[in-house]
């Protein structure tokens, strides 16, 4: 079901920042974020990969700058 909901709003916000159970959080961007298989989430930073369990996440937001 996260994983679905994170889909959606990414392709819908184009980016957002995920809090996982572990209290670690990360930015995902629409150009560089693939939803490979459920619930795995790959994304391809610039120097590295990282792969994210959609259900480990438990929020997800979207931060503006004002």
């Amino acid at each position: 079901m996260m994983y679905k909901r994170l889909k959606e709003e990414l392709h819908d916000k184009g980016e957002m920042m995920i809090r996982f159970t572990s209290g670690e959080e990360a930015e995902l961007h629409l150009h560089n974020t693939e939803f490979v298989e459920e619930p795995f989430i790959k994304v391809d930073a610039d120097d590295e990969i990282h792969w994210f369990n959609a259900e480990e996440v438990e929020r997800y937001y979207i931060h503006k700058e004002f």
